[in-house]
């Protein structure tokens, strides 16, 4: 049961150590992990912080992921100003939900993803063959972290990689939780028309890319209108290389910060430890910091607190992840761990959509890099490391490193 606090705290909150949660949380867990937090426009949503609570809620029908209901908690004011119908599946409930979702299950499904590893390989080799060929020190973000992934989802929907400048931008405004509704507004509506061009091109001349898919097989047939594929567009587009350039840099940057384990890293030859080592950085880092919104639809008991109908949550899954009660040690990295059971991708219906391909991009970059470029170092101290915390994700502004 919740203890009483004196005071509502603000969330989110401001981290000490770059690569742990905020301690505040940790306190939260501890003490009271079921409590309420204030957000950007005053509302108090309930903090969810345990790792058995936040599975629970987030698996729960009688929660809601809509951001148009009443008491829903959105991230920020910027967010919160975009039109109804820049919506997705991930803020639909069922049956629309699946609905949606199921115009990408075939492009994202395991089998396919894994097929798309030779490629990811050749272009993780071209990128460090550039870097190795360039000058010294060079920011890992521009030149590797943020290229790879970017390259990636661009052949995957069929998006032209000479765009990137524009998206990039785009992405960063779109996801930081200091744009202006009027930036926020802006943004998107300049990404959905450039997103909705793009759709309308394919469908005039098809070729075998996820756009091209979405463009025949639903907009064609009347399935799913421009207006609602716009969106679901740009959230594949966005979320597809910020998540994963985010981990990347942030994960190389870990590594440097756990010289033993980025050793064995190094020198392993065996798979099986490349993709451990992906999990608990993924578990470790738990890069989507501002939470899972959701509004309740009815009341309901979390952990022994009565929610009411109406009343906002958040899961906080980057403590979830750190739960003592549910993982041994959780505070210490350990690429041995082995597990899949953390909730970095959500839990539930809307657990990440892109996940395949993102344990495949990182375990192609953590099985590589650091065995071509073994002397791969921090080129400076790591109080000088520039962090965005002001993002939906947690990520680098540049990481310069030397070898």
């Amino acid at each position: 049961m919740t203890k009483p606090t004196t005071e509502t705290p603000a969330y989110p909150m401001v981290r000490g150590c770059p690569f742990d949660p905020p301690s505040d949380l940790a306190q939260l867990q501890r003490e009271a992990p079921i409590s309420k937090v204030r957000i950007w426009d005053g509302s108090t949503p309930w903090l969810i912080s345990r790792y058995e609570d936040v599975r629970a809620v987030l698996g729960d029908p009688r929660v809601s992921s809509d951001i148009d209901l009443p008491g829903y908690p959105r991230v920020s004011a910027g967010i919160a100003a975009r039109p109804d119908e820049s919506k997705t599946f991930v803020n639909l409930d069922e049956p629309a939900h699946s609905a949606q979702r199921r115009a990408l299950t075939s492009d994202f499904r395991v089998k396919k993803m894994e097929e798309l590893r030779p490629r990811i390989q050749s272009l993780v080799d071209g990128l460090i063959d550039d870097l190795l060929a360039g000058p010294q020190p060079a920011d890992l973000v521009s030149k590797f972290a943020l290229p790879l992934p970017s390259m990636v989802i661009c052949e995957l929907l069929g998006v032209p990689y000479e765009d990137r400048t524009f998206f990039h931008k785009i992405s960063n405004t779109i996801i930081s939780r200091d744009s202006t509704p009027e930036e926020s507004v802006k943004a998107f509506d300049d990404v959905l028309a450039y997103l909705i061009d793009l759709l309308d091109r394919k469908d005039a001349d098809p070729v075998d890319d996820v756009f091209s898919h979405l463009a025949v097989e639903q907009m064609r047939t009347g399935k799913l209108s421009r207006r609602e594929l716009g969106p679901m567009a740009a959230l594949l587009l966005v979320a597809g290389h910020e998540t994963t350039a985010s981990m990347i840099a942030l994960g190389v940057a870990t590594l440097f910060d756990h010289p033993d384990q980025l050793k064995e890293l190094r020198e392993t030859d065996d798979p099986a430890l490349v993709a451990s080592a992906v999990e608990e950085l993924l578990r470790y880092l738990s890069i989507v910091h501002a939470g899972r919104r959701r509004v309740a639809l009815e009341d309901l008991e979390v952990g022994g607190q009565l929610i009411r109908k109406g009343e906002g949550i958040i899961a906080s899954i980057d403590i979830a992840n750190r739960d003592q009660d549910a993982m041994t040690d959780p505070d210490h990295l350990d690429i041995h761990r082995g597990t899949r059971d953390h909730v970095a991708f959500g839990y539930g219906v809307h657990q990440c959509l892109g996940q395949p391909l993102a344990r495949i991009e990182l375990q192609v970059v953590f099985g590589t890099l650091f065995r071509r470029i073994p002397t791969l170092a921090l080129a400076v101290p790591e109080d000088e490391l520039e962090f965005k915390p002001e993002g939906e994700v947690y990520g680098m502004h540049a990481l310069p490193v030397r070898w």
